[in-house]
Parts: C-alpha cells; sequence; structure tokens
C-alpha cells in the first residue's frame, strides 16, 4: 500500500525495520554439534514440490520473463515516483479545502480537553488521507495481480486495508497528541522533545509487532510440526551463529493465499525475536537455500545491523523535525491564513508539517537506500559465512536462492540504475550473485570476515 496511507510518513521509518527481509520488496537443542567443514546438513527439498537446483553462473532469464520483470520494473519505479507526487497533491488538497481546520473545529466544538481532541482529529485526518490515497493502492495492487505476485482475493485485500488504517490510528493518534502536547509546552525545543518521546514508543511497537500486529495479517504456525528437517538444519546454522532463537520460536507463515513472492526473515527483539519463513519459499527452495535465506537474515542481527539502522533512522528524524521546525514558520507565515491554520500548535497544522517532512524523506531516499544496501550486502556475506561448511558448494547454494528469487519476485536483470540510486533498499539480483559466485576467501588460506 502507498506510503501516504500512513498520515505521519516519516515516523513508518522506524517501523520499517520491524523486519529486514532478504528479498527485494525482507539456544539449539543440547546435543546438536555444529559440523565440521566439509560436511553437510540436509540436502532434501524442505517440500516435495520444491524446484529442483541447477546449477547458476549468472542471473540469466528466458525472454519472455526477462521482458516481464523489465517492464514490471519499469512501471514499479514510475509509480513510486508518482506516489510520492500524488501523496504530496493530497496533502494540498487536504490543506486547500481546510479539512485539517474543519475536523480542528469539529474536535473544539465536543470537547475541550486535548486528549478527547487528539481521539477525534486524528482518526479523521488520517482516514482521509487513507481515501484519498486508496485508488493509487488499489491501481498498485491491481500491476501486482496482473503480473503474478499477488493472488490474495480483492474482500481479503479490503480487509487487510482496513486493518491497517485501524492500526495506523491507534499508533499515530498517540503520537499525534503527544507531539502537540510538546509543541505548546516547548515551542523551540518540541523537535528535540517529541523525538526524545517518540523513540521508547516506537522501539515498544517494534518488540510487540511479531505477537500483535503481524498475526493480524497472516497465520503463524511452529516450523518443527511443519518442517522438523528444516527446523533442524536451521537450528544448526543458528547455533553456529551464536544466537539464541531455539525452534520454538521459529514459524511458518501462511503467504500462498495472499502471494506467491518468496521470503524468510528474523524479526522482534529480544524475547519476541523469532525466524520466519513463508510457505511460498519452501515450496519452492530447498532446505540448504532456505538455511542461507535465513544465514543472511541472522547476520542482521549478528552484525548489530537492527540496532544501528534503528539508530541511524533515529538520528535522521532528528534531523527532519529539526528542519521542520526551521521551515513550519516560514510555512505557516506565507500560506497559514489561506489553509485557516491558527499556529503551529493547532491541529490543523498537521498536514502542512507531514508535507515537509515526506520532502525530506523523499530528498533523503539515495542517502537512505545506499546505507541500506551497504548492510544488506554485509548480511549476503555473512550468510555466506555462517553457511561454509554446513552445506557442500554453499556459494552455489547462495547463487541458486537469489536465482530462485529473482525469478519469483520478478527481480529485473537490468534495473535502472535511477531506481537503483533512489528506491533500491537491497542491491540488485545480478550483483548479489556475482558476489554469492566469486566470495571465496576460504581457497586463498583465509577465514571469513565475520565468521572464523
Amino acid at each position: 500500500m502507498s506510503k501516504f496511507r500512513i498520515a505521519f510518513a516519516v515516523l513508518a521509518f522506524a517501523l520499517m525495520f520491524s523486519c529486514l527481509c532478504v528479498a527485494d520488496q525482507q539456544p539449539a537443542s543440547a546435543g546438536t554439534q555444529i559440523p565440521s567443514p566439509g560436511s553437510n546438513t540436509l540436502v532434501t527439498p524442505a517440500s516435495a514440490d520444491a524446484q529442483t537446483a541447477r546449477k547458476v553462473t549468472a542471473y540469466m532469464l528466458p525472454p519472455d520473463l526477462y521482458k516481464k520483470t523489465h517492464d514490471k520494473s519499469w512501471i514499479d519505479f514510475r509509480l513510486q515516483l508518482i506516489s510520492f507526487v500524488y501523496g504530496l497533491v493530497v496533502l494540498w488538497i487536504i490543506l486547500r479545502w481546510k479539512f485539517g481546520a474543519k475536523y480542528r473545529d469539529w474536535a473544539q466544538r465536543t470537547s475541550g480537553r486535548r486528549f478527547v481532541q487528539a481521539l477525534i482529529f486524528s482518526p479523521l485526518l488520517l482516514l482521509t488521507i487513507g481515501v484519498l490515497t486508496l485508488p493509487l493502492d488499489i491501481y498498485s495492487e491491481t500491476i501486482e495481480k496482473k503480473y503474478g505476485i499477488s493472488v490474495q482475493a480483492w474482500g481479503s485485500w479490503s480487509l487487510d486495508w482496513i486493518k491497517a488504517q485501524l492500526i495506523s490510528i491507534v499508533i499515530f493518534t498517540i503520537l499525534i497528541w503527544i507531539l502537540y502536547i510538546v509543541i505548546r509546552r516547548s515551542p523551540r525545543r518540541w523537535w528535540f522533545y517529541f523525538w526524545l518521546v517518540s523513540l521508547p514508543i516506537l522501539l515498544f511497537v517494534f518488540f510487540i509487532s511479531p505477537w500483535v500486529i503481524a498475526p493480524l495479517f497472516n497465520k503463524f504456525e511452529p516450523l518443527q510440526q511443519k518442517e522438523p528437517k528444516l527446523t533442524a538444519a536451521l537450528e544448526q546454522m543458528v547455533q553456529r551463529a551464536g544466537e539464541d532463537i531455539p525452534p520454538e520460536r521459529m514459524f511458518w507463515m501462511g503467504a500462498a493465499e495472499k502471494t506467491n513472492a518468496l521470503n524468510a526473515y528474523v524479526t522482534g527483539m529480544g524475547s519476541s525475536k523469532r525466524i520466519v519463513v513463508f510457505d511460498t519459499t519452501i515450496a519452492k527452495m530447498n532446505a540448504q537455500q532456505i538455511v542461507f535465506v535465513a544465514g543472511h537474515e541472522m547476520g542482521h542481527y549478528v552484525l548489530y545491523h537492527v540496532y544501528k539502522l534503528l539508530g541511524f533512522f533515529d538520528l535522521v528524524f532528528l534531523l527532519f523535525f529539526y528542519l521542520g521546525y526551521r521551515l513550519i514558520g516560514w510555512v505557516l507565515a506565507r500560506w497559514g491564513a489561506n489553509w485557516a491554520i491558527r499556529g503551529l500548535d493547532d491541529w490543523a497544522s498537521l498536514p502542512a508539517l507531514i508535507l515537509l517532512l515526506s520532502v525530506f524523506t523523499f530528498l533523503s531516499n539515495p542517502a537512505l537506500n545506499a546505507f541500506s544496501r551497504h548492510y544488506e550486502h554485509q548480511a549476503d556475506q555473512y550468510g555466506l559465512e555462517v553457511t561454509h561448511g554446513l552445506t557442500p558448494d554453499s556459494n552455489q547454494v547462495a547463487a541458486q536462492s537469489f536465482q530462485i528469487l529473482g525469478e519469483v519476485d520478478l527481480a529485473d536483470p537490468d534495473p535502472n540504475p535511477m531506481d537503483i540510486f533512489l528506491f533500491y533498499s537491497h542491491p540488485s539480483i545480478p550483483d548479489r550473485i556475482q558476489f554469492c559466485l566469486t566470495y571465496d576467501p576460504w581457497a586463498k588460506g583465509e577465514t571469513g570476515e565475520f565468521v572464523k
């Protein structure tokens, strides 16, 4: 769905890393021994329907599939640019037609209590943005269906859209209420104090998401019950990585009723940390390939990417809020009267602030995504190192994993450089496969950089 479905768009970045997945779009049992180099784990498919592994020398597609991936890549690229402009237009319409001022008046006539006003104003504004951006969401889903990525029925999709709106309303109503408390109490330092107060709230959402939010959209079952052999293979990898994710926190996710896309990911933190494998991935990959994908995800935790990225984006938020503080006064002085905004501490100023933060977010996309691509590359390297010795020819297994991901998720073999620059949070599939095939420090008598 559109980024602008959630009104306070910039804050959504903190939630974006609640699961760092390998796909482009994301203690072991007592007595289990870590295999020595040269030994292997399971070579059987994770599912009887998994496709047969074939040797990969580069990311190559047949002509018809190449055209399909290239066409979809161009559509997605244009759609992301359109989404940004469309989102700004939506915010301008809300300001021009004074929706924020009308919702403010309704809220203030209903109650003099600020919290009650927030309970009225915030849902109305968020739903207005959601409804106005719904046509773009529907078009995006139509493209996913046309190209065979989404298989979700429209009724189910609509229910998920409603759930997403409700979750957004709950989270952002609280944040908006806090924002305007801080603005009223500290007009010159609100940008810092709100940033400070919002951090624990977002971390709390990050922590509870695997338990509370994710099950609202997909079905999860213990992986050990569905795929005991795959669970055992993942246990070996987890033990070698030195992480504490027992089989009880490894889950099968029912994705096939909604999508054909493949993925496996590690999410959560502390006691909520878990490994999740899509049923579509189990159907298309063998156990070795899935272990590499999970090894990539494990790398995000072992190398502290999750915490580094959260810290980095927290600092970016602070910069955005400061820039918003510096510019919002000028914006309101220039257009505030036309929009019936009485001042920064007026609820109706929120769409203008969101508009500024949305522009900051878009302009910072190249730097933010470059930072993400660097860590994704490191996670690829970690996946290769942690599976070296656990599976025969682990480099080839990794390359096969990306080949399958690319074919099913329609990754462009020749992506537009501007698309990569602006929107790619992961390296391209051709680059990832090339790295998997050429990274081999062990051939020189050396050890891995991250896994010794």
